[in-house]
């Protein structure tokens, strides 16, 4: 492709734009010397401006909008000046030989001082030139990485385009969506979720869970685990805490474009002089970060793909949204259990980049495709769990306006909760799948080799939830209550995974257990 022309209109509104690479790039995060540097593919970006300025602006990221013209403007300038510069060196390597002639060959040692010593004024002078202009040089490709690095992945095209999801289907029969009890009644009654205690020691948006509830959720874990291995899935459990850079390579930033805080923050000893160089830690917003970064600054084997992930972990939300009815209980938290499966696989071997590796069609995700293998057998994980727990729940695909900035692609399944049928039909989100294409390996510096040699190219990567333990929970205590007996019903798939195999759980005292 040739590089476009930037039309009049565009111009001008680059030259407002605020955006400037004089001086240091500032980061909200702390990159270390050891963390793997971004690879960003700026030559498609540069190639396609106004695809990523409308990417931007379909995701909601208007203040990125122009970023991929500013790249663009900024490589031209670069490339102006190395043309210009590439004079300057010729002219300095030259005065470096006719100075190194002169002290050689001339006799008259007057002449021979003053001459040389102009010469020696003038390749000063080219050299500090020099050096400015690889200052300015290094700034300005600092400024189109940060500015590249800001833009979300590129939509695919079954993505639907601005606020309103595709419904794809249904898991399991409605049964009439008739509105019931809330699990915070339900869990106070039976004594298994404790919100007044988790508010003293930790502020709103905290819980315990009690007795059979966290017998619960152990047995969701194990059961959601046990799905998966069957389809060959491995378990790995990942740590809390990850450093700053290992998230946001991932795509989860400091702030939402909303400007709420994503994230936990892990505060050092500002007053220790050891602790002032230490990369910053948050906590994780999810597995995908941890498991992400696992495989950051290696080289897979192009035979070990798939690489196919499962694991429980504790997961941290800084925002879990506004009192209210919407956010009531276990529908939104800061901390909880989730079970969350990611891959990396193969990208395609068609493609329309310089490097072969990004598609810009989704006709290319065949289904011989490997990531499109990997992301329907997460959904169909997804949806084998909650058919066997009884849940009913719509899939939908997600529009541009609720993607991460991470994914090209996400699917969304979302259960019925009975003590919401007011808000949004009913329905809440229990989980979520993604293709996230190369981005988060270009970021985290993860590289494929095949096995028959060849150059390593960037693996795709592949996130679902297997279940949000605190929603599923609340759901199967609204869904299977039973006001006369004032119980609620185990699913028969969970049985075999809960301690002393309880089929109800019913008033304390009166406890059925198998």
């Amino acid at each position: 492709m040739t590089t476009p022309y930037i039309c009049t209109s565009c111009r001008r509104s680059l030259k407002s734009s605020p955006q400037t690479y004089n001086g240091a790039v500032k980061r909200l995060y702390t990159r270390p010397s050891f963390a793997p540097k971004p690879v960003l593919d700026l030559k498609h970006i540069r190639q396609n401006p106004g695809l990523y300025e409308q990417n931007c602006l379909d995701r909601n990221y208007g203040a990125h909008a122009q970023n991929s013209w500013r790249i663009l403007e900024l490589h031209n300038e670069v490339a102006k000046k190395q043309a210009e510069i590439l004079e300057v060196r010729r002219r300095n390597n030259a005065l470096g030989r006719e100075i190194q002639q002169q002290a050689g060959t001339s006799s008259d040692t007057c002449r021979q001082g003053s001459g040389v010593s102009a010469l020696v004024e003038e390749a000063r002078r080219l050299k500090e030139d020099l050096q400015k202009f690889e200052q300015w040089e290094s700034a300005a490709r600092e400024q189109m990485e940060k500015l590249a690095i800001d833009l979300p992945n590129l939509s695919s095209n079954v993505t639907p385009v601005g606020e309103e999801p595709e419904l794809l289907g249904y898991v399991n029969e409605s049964h009439g969506r008739k509105e019931g009890r809330s699990h915070v009644e339900i869990g106070k009654e039976l004594d298994i979720l404790d919100f007044e205690a988790s508010a003293v020691t930790s502020g709103w948006g905290w819980y315990f869970l009690k007795n059979e509830g966290a017998l619960l959720e152990q047995a969701l874990i194990q059961y959601a685990l046990a799905v998966a291995m069957r389809k060959g899935w491995r378990v790995m459990t990942p740590p809390s805490l990850v450093y700053s850079h290992i998230a946001s390579g991932c795509g989860f930033m400091p702030r939402d474009q909303n400007g709420e805080t994503q994230r936990y923050e892990i505060a050092g000893d500002a007053s220790s002089p050891a602790d002032a160089d230490k990369p910053s830690l948050v906590l994780a917003g999810t597995a995908e970060i941890p498991f992400a970064g696992s495989q950051a600054g290696r080289t897979l084997k192009a035979s070990a793909l798939p690489l196919k992930v499962i694991g429980p972990s504790r997961s941290y939300r800084a925002e879990a949204g506004a009192r209210g009815v919407d956010t009531k209980g276990l529908y939104r938290v800061h901390e909880f259990t989730k079970v969350e499966m990611f891959a990396w696989t193969s990208p395609p071997t068609t493609s329309t980049s310089q490097d072969g590796n990004r598609f810009d069609s989704d006709d290319e995700l065949d289904e011989l495709d490997q990531t499109r293998r990997v992301f329907d057998e997460m959904l169909s994980i997804q949806t084998e769990i909650l058919t066997n727990l009884g849940l009913h729940a719509r899939v939908l695909e997600m529009p541009t306006t609720d993607l991460g900035a991470s994914a090209t692609r996400k699917v969304d399944i979302e259960a019925f909760f009975p003590s919401r049928a007011a808000i949004n039909e009913g329905y809440g989100e229990v989980t979520s799948a993604s293709i996230c294409t190369d981005y988060q390996s270009r970021r985290l510096g993860t590289r494929v080799k095949d096995d028959r040699g060849g150059k390593p190219i960037w693996p795709y990567t592949v996130n679902g939830t297997a279940i949000a333990i605190p929603r599923v929970l609340a759901c199967l205590l609204e869904t299977g209550w039973d006001e006369s007996s004032r119980t609620v019903n185990i699913p028969t798939a969970l049985r075999p995974y809960i301690l002393g195999g309880i089929e109800k759980i019913g008033p304390v005292g009166l406890r059925s257990v198998k």
